[in-house]
């Protein structure tokens, strides 16, 4: 640690980059110090709140010079909720700092240096895009309250309002808190720990889910009066039995008003999505990323989806002519994935496992599958794959692979792996599939 510096030291400091939770990076005295709200290239007077033996955090107390980068945040609560960690950074500036997060990544832990990133596909309007909307619920005071987490805290931001979800879930936020207020159905939100909520783009009607610590009789009783203060809601269930304080979906699940499930359609292809659905939370980047694996689905190849979820790639590729396997851990994704095979018919093109990816593909199913794949598509989570995996995919020598990840450090990492099993990155096509944030969606092709 630098000698002398201490919480509450006071400095001018120019900023030179920004992290992907909105933190801006510059030196203070020597050290690494990190600050909400500046941006690259801005100088401005901190305040040190926290010195560690590498690196320091501070608040900012004035700017002194802004960025042509700089744009107005759209939100009032921007800077306070958690949600959003970019608003302050125009968008083409965005996604220019997406696409170097990306090329970083891949030149610092994967070694891949002369790689070629294409420019970031992003929205025309990057707002209004969340499908899925998780709210955390303090209705057991003088006034019930509903919001979202402070950033690197759990302490409650309430809103009324929120510009990044889509309109039929920012109208219903409204509604609930009518809800909660009325004496008619107040008492089914007492217990009430979560909302959580689902719409889509095509989709006239939103499902609705309460969650609780255990099942709650009052959710049931109330429900259709819920669902009258509630615009377009076409369904209400209470979830319960958290896994965890954190959780915001409970281990069960009663459906107790209306429909289980919404419908989405993107590129001609439906899906039902409930609550707890395993769905990606902008359809219209979904979209995107169909449209750029369309040209390289030719003729009827034989895929095996790692990870498929819910099915969303599976089906879209089957409802293209491919023949494909997929394999999901979670039971409920598997079942929700027949189900919307069945609605789109094609379930004599798709098959779904259910079991851990690894596991899967160490039996002779599995292996059999990854034998006679002509492409894997992977879309793991953010811990990305493991070694298993992808010695697995290079020991069947698949001919390609098409990595979707939505962490450009682990993609990296799983990259590096496979560049040293004789594979060849082709083409690495970032998504804004999370405009105001610093997350970005990257699919990579790899051939043998």
């Amino acid at each position: 640690m630098v000698t002398g510096l201490k919480p509450g030291a006071v400095g001018v400091v120019e900023f030179s980059d920004l992290l992907a939770n909105g933190q801006a990076v510059g030196r203070f005295d020597g050290m690494v110090v990190f600050v909400d709200g500046p941006l690259p290239g801005e100088r401005a007077r901190i305040r040190l709140t926290e010195v560690k033996a590498k690196y320091a955090t501070g608040e900012l107390l004035e700017r002194e010079t802004t960025s042509p980068d700089r744009a107005e945040p759209f939100c009032p609560v921007f800077g306070a909720c958690g949600g959003c960690q970019v608003q302050h950074l125009a968008y083409p500036a965005q996604l220019a700092w997406k696409h170097r997060i990306v090329v970083d990544a891949l030149a610092r832990i994967g070694g891949f240096s002369d790689v070629v990133v294409r420019e970031p596909i992003g929205m025309d309007v990057p707002r209004g895009y969340r499908n899925k909307m998780a709210l955390v619920v303090h209705a057991h005071g003088p006034e019930p309250v509903f919001g979202f987490y402070r950033a690197r805290s759990h302490d409650l931001v309430p809103i009324d309002h929120c510009p990044i979800v889509l309109e039929p879930l920012d109208a219903a936020i409204g509604g609930l808190i009518e809800a909660a207020r009325d004496p008619e159905t107040a008492a089914a939100f007492r217990e009430v720990n979560h909302v959580v909520m689902r719409a889509g783009l095509t989709s006239p009607n939103s499902v609705l889910s309460l969650t609780t610590d255990t099942k709650s009789s009052a959710i049931a009783g109330a429900a259709p009066h819920i669902a009258e203060r509630i615009p377009g809601v076409g369904g209400i269930s209470n979830s319960y039995e958290p896994a965890n304080a954190n959780a915001v979906i409970g281990r069960r699940m009663d459906f107790v008003w209306g429909k289980r499930e919404m419908e989405e359609t993107i590129e001609d292809v439906r899906f039902r999505v409930s609550p707890a659905s395993f769905f990606q939370i902008n359809g219209a980047m979904v979209a995107s990323i169909f449209r750029t694996l369309a040209p390289l689905i030719a003729g009827t190849p034989r895929i095996v989806d790692l990870y498929c979820g819910a099915g969303t790639f599976a089906i879209y590729f089957a409802s293209r002519g491919a023949s494909v396997v997929g394999i999901e851990e979670n039971a409920s994704a598997v079942t929700e994935a027949r189900g919307n095979a069945r609605l789109n018919k094609v379930e004599d093109r798709v098959r779904f496992v259910q079991g851990r990816v690894e596991g899967a593909l160490a039996n002779e199913e599995g292996r059999k599958a990854l034998r006679e794949a002509e492409i894997v598509f992977l879309d793991p989570p953010r811990k990305g794959s493991d070694e298993a995996t992808l010695a697995a995919l290079a020991d069947a020598r698949v001919p390609a692979i098409w990595y979707l990840s939505c962490n450009p450090a682990t993609l990296a990492r799983d990259l590096r792996y496979l560049a040293g099993r004789e594979y060849k990155i082709g083409s690495v096509q970032p998504f804004d599939m999370f405009p105001q944030t610093g997350h970005v969606e990257t699919l990579v092709t790899l051939l043998r």
